[in-house]
């Protein structure tokens, strides 16, 4: 049987994804040595910047679906390069004479593009390690390359702003497909990186068989109850050791930020960041943390 109003539920969930679109829909360039130069002169993706003792480890920050380097980090990256972090942004999951709008790709091949990203920030760098902050697919796709690709032995720490670790039903929309011969075939074939990410995927099969964490990785979810595209929004918990999963509402009851805000406007959720990248100094998240 077909869920009530499934048309009004289609239309809710549409409306997610163009906002989430479009909030990222700011002037930026494509060519991804003019996007380093620009954000350098932000201050991140700087490649001269050495780590200091008080932050020894690169910050990686993995923007997520519909998202790309540079507008998913306008408020988060320079937060934490005003905090002492050297911080560097990639574009993962690009689709051929598509702009702007990355992450479509299939995610297991958007891992292999993090691997080789995080190789040359540790080159660069000269760091042992990189802790990786990721946003929605973000934060789940780097948990390919920590149990595939040999990212356990890069990677301290991995923080997930509302990451889909458990897939998504999109608010029940993806419950209707098998209601619509073809339409899961089409979304393979032209957004693979979207049907990856869909509840019960092969690929979401396969990345937590077994477990959903690695050893030696400290693992970090932060989630908001009023999550519209990664729902439930308990499924963005994990399970294991050296995991924190932390409700954002738990922390301040008064932020209201659902999934494009908490990642990246919400100061609330970003001092939960700073505190998960360095839990030795970590200070109370609550709702003053916005002027922090």
């Amino acid at each position: 049987m077909l869920p009530r109003n499934p048309w009004k539920r289609a239309v809710r969930a549409l409306s997610v994804l163009l906002l989430a679109a479009a909030a990222t829909l700011a002037p930026t360039t494509t060519a991804s040595a003019q996007t380093e130069t620009a954000t350098a002169g932000r201050g991140w993706n700087d490649f001269s910047c050495k780590p200091s003792t008080a932050h020894p480890r690169p910050v990686v920050l993995v923007h997520g679906t519909f998202g790309n380097s540079v507008d998913n980090w306008l408020v988060l990256a320079p937060y934490l390069v005003n905090r002492g972090y050297c911080v560097f942004s990639l574009d993962y999951g690009q689709l051929p004479n598509v702009p702007f709008f990355h992450g479509l790709g299939p995610i297991a091949a958007s891992a292999g593009q993090l691997d080789s990203y995080v190789d040359r920030v540790l080159a660069a760098t000269g760091a042992p390690e990189v802790d990786l902050v990721g946003h929605s697919q973000g934060g789940m796709m780097p948990r390919w390359y920590l149990k595939f690709l040999g990212g356990a032995e890069k990677v301290n720490a991995l923080v997930g702003i509302a990451p889909d670790n458990h897939g998504t039903t999109l608010l029940g929309l993806t419950r209707l497909l098998p209601h619509f011969p073809g339409a899961e075939d089409l979304i393979s074939a032209t957004t693979p990186g979207l049907a990856d990410q869909i509840a019960g995927s092969p690929f979401l099969t396969k990345l937590n068989e077994g477990g959903d964490t690695v050893p030696g990785v400290r693992y970090h979810v932060i989630a908001t109850r009023y999550d519209e595209v990664v729902t439930p929004y308990r499924s963005q918990y994990l399970s294991g050791p050296n995991v924190t999963n932390v409700l954002i509402q738990d922390k301040c009851a008064l932020d209201l930020s659902e999934h494009v805000a908490i990642g990246t406007v919400d100061r609330v959720t970003f001092h939960e960041v700073a505190n998960a990248l360095d839990p030795a100094h970590a200070t109370p998240t609550t709702c003053l943390s916005v002027i922090g």
